[in-house]
């Protein structure tokens, strides 16, 4: 972290369509100049003032332009605040300037990415600068993969809690979702596809559960593309989209936390497909929406999440723990999330030490508490099936 900085965030993409998303949200909970000191970041100077304007802040909130091609402005930008949030995807394309300013100069980066292949190259390129600098650079602080990983921490401290030690083998089942991609998320999903037409390699990466822990290969992992009965929901269940950077999200917390969940730790993640539950995930395929584009506000606001995690121990006892979320998972959750994430990390985990982190293993019950107060998450217990 920059401890010296102006700002404690600087919104970076403000002008976009999540990145205005999260400059709206900390305007409306935070304010300008009070507990969190932020600003507003992005190409151009007079698209900023109008999304300030057109989201309500004061008209006092900070202005900062830089451009992802301009080394020199990321470099002024980043020495300005002690965490970057990055909403400029896609990160392969974008991102690669900013996160090594951040690496070099200290300053706390976090960003919404799902591109595996571009965090394993951060992984690779800047974890050494980054533990000595100081700088955390926390992938993935949307709905991939925070609800997920974090999923998987509070069932295995619930494993301990109710069983007296963590669980090998976690199952993740989204019950239920309503929401919407944006067109940022469309294009990064094609910027990886892109990728993995130029070098086959990538898609060996993505395909490898333990893309992300280099050095590390884990026990084989459960089948989480074949459909089949889950006697633990009642239901058939079926692959999930997030499955790919969710599990390698949760594997990597695992060996941050010094593999606290074994090293033979399995997970997989799929979701239900009884006819009629409402699992609809909008804006994918030819009519995929573009950059800037995404759900309206009361597409946002009527979305929802329901995602149920359980724990099996070597005996068979299990607990059973979920996690909801109530809005959009994309969008009007991930805006939360991510803002949340970012004032976590600078205001509550001054001790976490540099280098490249997933939200959950960094921050853990302090982000679920502030997940909980404040953007609309609940972590609760549940009973186990009869």
């Amino acid at each position: 972290m920059n401890p010296n900085a102006e700002f404690d965030i600087i919104v970076y993409g403000a002008s976009g369509y999540t990145g205005r998303l999260v400059a709206e949200y900390l305007a409306q909970r935070y304010g300008v100049g009070g507990e969190i000191k932020w600003a507003m970041a992005g190409r151009s100077a007079e698209k900023l003032a109008q999304v300030r304007e057109a989201i309500g802040a004061p008209a006092e909130t900070p202005l900062v332009v830089a451009d992802a091609d301009d080394p020199a402005q990321l470099e002024a930008m980043v020495r300005r605040a002690k965490a970057i949030i990055t909403t400029v995807g896609p990160y392969q394309l974008y991102g690669n300037g900013l996160v090594a300013a951040c690496a070099r100069i200290g300053t706390d980066c976090l960003d919404l990415t799902g591109e595996p292949n571009w965090m394993r190259a951060v992984i690779d390129a800047h974890t050494a600068t980054a533990k000595a600098s100081g700088a955390r650079i926390v992938h993935s602080c949307g709905f991939d993969s925070i609800p997920f990983e974090l999923g998987v921490w509070f069932c295995e401290e619930t494993a301990k809690a109710q069983l007296g030690a963590y669980v090998p083998r976690v199952k993740g089942r989204l019950r239920a979702m309503r929401g919407g991609l944006s067109g940022g998320t469309a294009a990064s999903g094609a910027a990886t596809m892109a990728a993995v037409q130029k070098d086959p390699a990538i898609g060996m990466l993505l395909m490898n559960p333990f893309a992300l822990t280099p050095g590390f290969q884990g026990a084989d992992q459960p089948d989480g593309n074949t459909v089949h009965r889950d006697d633990d929901l009642g239901a058939d269940v079926g692959p999930f989209m997030m499955a790919m950077i969710n599990t390698k999200n949760v594997h990597r917390a695992n060996a941050l936390l010094g593999h606290r969940w074994g090293e033979a730790f399995q997970y997989d993640e799929m979701s239900i497909v009884v006819p009629g539950a409402p699992t609809e995930f909008t804006g994918m395929g030819p009519n995929a929406p573009k950059p800037g584009d995404g759900p309206s506000k009361a597409e946002r606001d009527a979305g929802f999440y329901d995602i149920l995690f359980v724990g099996i121990a070597a005996d068979g006892r299990k607990v059973r723990v979920a996690v909801k979320g109530d809005r959009d998972p994309g969008y009007g959750s991930t805006s939360k999330m991510l803002a949340e994430a970012a004032i976590c990390l600078v205001k509550d985990c001054a001790s976490i030490p540099g280098g490249v982190w997933t939200p959950g293993a960094a921050m853990q019950g302090k982000l679920v508490d502030r997940l909980q107060a404040n953007a609309g998450l609940t972590f609760t217990v549940e009973a186990q099936q009869a």
